[in-house]
């Protein structure tokens, strides 16, 4: 149990502080996946050591069948996370009217190598903060109509991903001011407000937009589109 409790620290270190950190592990439900395979592997081995263990078999007997059980239990951990981080959140991106939590499983990644130069090879310690660029010729515009048809949106394409300061702009356009949350969410507005105050927001000029993630949630924004948190709502109203 202690070894399998010490392993399972390791492993949530490495899910939460690189692949899943702050908010991302709500945002993409790295919480429940790592929950749900560390629970796994720390009863798994307990249990079948329990199972097992008889010290009438001898010594060679019992250490063949622990040999096996932390097999069994290693193998059960390295598909648990390999699975973790496959769908581990690699960037929010400014997409039109709205961001997007983008997973390394939804990323077109046969485009990577079209991609800008620091983008062509998707992150291991965290994911970036991107915007989107428009269509620039006639055929791309026709390629990424007939892409979106098929369920590929811009956020999943490498070749249009470039820094979030060059979407700034779009971003304060596009977004709404903080007011309009809150009197949506009249029974929640101590609680935005307080998230707020923890954020340094100023309710008077900040603003927000909707975040499509796993859940209901929203970016907040400061006047010139920086990014200073999340708050979990439908901003789509």
């Amino acid at each position: 149990m202690l070894i399998s409790v010490v392993i399972a620290a390791i492993a949530a270190a490495l899910v939460f502080w690189l692949w899943y950190p702050g908010d991302y592990r709500l945002l993409s439900g790295g919480r429940e996946l790592f929950f749900l395979v560390t629970s796994v592997d720390v009863a798994l081995g307990p249990v079948l050591t329990f199972v097992v263990f008889n010290l009438k078999k001898g010594w060679a007997h019992v250490r063949r069948d622990l040999l096996v059980i932390g097999v069994v239990q290693t193998t059960a951990l390295v598909y648990g996370l390999h699975t973790v981080y496959v769908v581990r959140p690699i960037a929010t991106i400014f997409e039109v009217d709205r961001f997007r939590v983008i997973a390394a499983v939804d990323v077109e990644l046969t485009e990577l190598p079209l991609a800008r130069p620091e983008y062509r090879e998707l992150p291991l310690t965290g994911p970036w903060l991107l915007g989107t660029r428009a269509p620039a010729t006639g055929q791309e515009r026709s390629d990424a109509l007939s892409k979106g048809l098929r369920g590929v949106d811009p956020a999943q394409r490498p070749t249009f991903w470039q820094p979030y300061a060059m979407s700034m702009n779009d971003v304060v356009s596009r977004s709404r001011p903080i007011r309009a949350l809150l009197e949506r969410y009249p029974a929640h507005a101590g609680e935005f407000t307080k998230a707020l105050r923890s954020m340094k927001a100023d309710e008077t000029t900040t603003r927000f937009l909707p975040l499509m993630a796993r859940g209901d949630w929203v970016c907040v924004i400061d006047a010139n589109g920086t990014m200073l948190g999340n708050l979990q709502a439908d901003g789509f109203f």
